[in-house]
C-alpha cells in the first residue's frame, strides 16, 4: 500500500516561490523542476511502510537567499546587500 504525501502550507509556498524564481529566467527549467519534485514526491509514497504518512514541511532552492527563505534576515537585510 502506498503511504500518503501530504504538503504543509508553507512548502506549498516554498514551491511556488521557487517555480516563480526559477521562470524569471527560463520557462522552461521552471517546468522542469516542477516536474522533478512531483517525481520525488511520487517516489515518496512507494516506500514499504504501511500507514505512515509522509508530511513535507519545506520546499528550499538553492539559487534562493536561504538566509532570507528560513527567516534568519530579512528582506530588507538582504536588498541592502546589493
Amino acid at each position: 500500500m502506498a503511504r500518503a504525501v501530504e504538503w504543509a502550507g508553507r512548502a506549498k509556498s516554498d514551491l511556488r516561490l521557487a517555480v516563480e524564481y526559477i521562470r524569471k529566467d527560463s520557462p522552461e527549467s521552471a517546468k522542469a523542476f516542477l516536474g522533478q519534485v512531483f517525481q520525488a514526491t511520487r517516489s515518496l509514497s512507494t516506500f514499504s511502510e504501511q500507514g505512515r504518512v509522509v508530511l513535507i514541511m519545506r520546499v528550499l532552492h538553492t539559487s534562493q537567499d536561504l538566509l532570507l527563505a528560513l527567516g534568519r534576515r530579512t528582506r530588507e537585510e538582504a536588498e541592502g546587500e546589493e
